[in-house]
């Protein structure tokens, strides 16, 4: 399902079902599940968070859980940049590390929008 009107919403709705797929296949194709487990949680986590968003009572409550979303989306890069660079799994994760940092770029984007029209 699309969300022409929120680009946050689109896309990160996009790189949870990205994240669903990568994290499934490294438990499937490995019997990896404590670093997919992790990466599924805080993958998931920004766009979940990102909705709740737009149900917020106030201008802070919806800054507070973006704010919570950008964490989410930076412990996300970190569990990706883990699984590329130990070298234990042949898997390709730099289109996921390119989507996380847009995600990120447009968090703090929206987050900076949102403080500066308080």
């Amino acid at each position: 399902m699309e969300n022409r009107q929120n680009p946050l919403l689109n896309k990160s709705y996009q790189f949870s079902l990205s994240i669903l797929d990568f994290c499934y296949s490294l438990q499937d194709d490995y019997k990896e599940f404590i670093l997919s487990k992790q990466l599924l949680r805080s993958g998931t986590a920004i766009g979940a968070l990102s909705e709740e968003a737009q149900q917020a009572e106030s201008k802070p409550d919806f800054i507070h859980k973006l704010s919570i979303a950008n964490k989410e989306a930076h412990e996300s890069h970190y569990w990706l940049r883990l699984l590329r660079d130990c070298n234990r799994f042949d898997v390709e994760v730099a289109e996921l590390i390119d989507h996380c940092d847009e995600l990120k770029r447009l968090l703090v984007s929206i987050i900076k929008s949102a403080k500066k029209s308080k």
